[in-house]
């Protein structure tokens, strides 16, 4: 009884082990891209700034409002564009993102443009329509597919397929820390609706309404890019935060289990000697 006893918490330490060994591999994986992807988020940060200022003079300045991408219109349906991870083992990460979404619906009609493997399989298995199913990867879209993807989103508010564009992703704050934030890209909203500042007055050659219809594509573009890799460096955090639990635990449960082991196999001899013992009295 004890021999099978003793032979289970052997075969239980060996899988925990393996399994500890996979987290680590994962640890490790995380923590050799988080440099790159720090470097690709700081990298981001410039001309993201210097887009919304421009767009946000633009829209400060333009008083027609029914100009392109101001007009608000009833809201029938809006797109949302998500972005979750390509692979699990993240923690909370991808169903944080999938929860604010769910919650921000509020019986709304929707459709979604995914960016991400889970977002693409998540939404396809509910049945919404999807814009596209072609970025299975953040890790991969370029600076000109996040230009093409907001042509294409764009192309579909023109033709008022939806009402209104939502971006929906996690944003970098620490290695500890990350939090999901949804944006409205569409309609433009204006900076004192927002509670920011006027941006300075700024000289122009073409009017306002223009002026938006020129610079929007490349300012979604700069924003879609910047919330991707605000997204992929939070997911490899995350992921990394999560298996350095995972490793934590798996360490505490061998200690357990080794104890356990040690203490059957102490019963074990103790027994092989009072029988012993007991015999001899015999």
């Amino acid at each position: 009884m004890a021999g099978s006893s003793m032979k289970d918490i052997k075969l239980r330490i060996k899988s925990v082990e393996s399994t500890m060994q996979i987290t680590k591999a994962m640890q490790l994986v995380a923590t050799s891209k988080l440099r790159r992807a720090k470097e690709r988020m700081e990298s981001s940060k410039p001309y993201a700034a210097i887009s919304r200022e421009a767009v946000q003079a633009a829209v400060a300045r333009c008083e027609d409002g029914n100009a392109p991408f101001l007009a608000v219109r009833p809201l029938k349906r809006r797109l949302y564009i998500i972005i979750a991870g390509e692979r699990g083992l993240a923690g909370g990460y991808n169903n944080n993102v999938f929860k604010a979404v769910a919650a921000h619906v509020d019986g709304t009609e929707y459709c979604v443009l995914p960016l991400g493997r889970k977002a693409v399989d998540k939404y396809h298995r509910m049945g919404i329509e999807l814009l596209s199913d072609r970025y299975m990867r953040v890790e991969g879209v370029s600076v000109g597919e996040s230009y093409r993807i907001a042509q294409m989103v764009i192309a579909g508010y023109q033709e008022e397929k939806y009402d209104e564009v939502w971006l929906a992703g996690t944003s970098f704050r620490s290695m500890m820390s990350q939090e999901v934030v949804l944006e409205q890209l569409l309609p433009l909203v204006r900076p004192e609706e927002t509670g920011e500042k006027r941006s300075p007055s700024t000289l122009y050659e073409m009017d306002a309404a223009e002026t938006l219809q020129r610079i929007v594509p490349d300012f979604l573009a700069g924003r879609i890019y910047g919330a991707l890799c605000d997204a992929f460096i939070s997911e490899v955090s995350a992921r990394r935060m999560a298996m350095d639990s995972a490793s934590k635990n798996a360490e505490a449960m061998i200690s357990e289990l080794t104890l356990r082991y040690n203490r059957a196999r102490q019963g074990a001899i103790t027994q092989e000697i009072t029988e012993i013992v007991a015999g001899a009295e015999q």
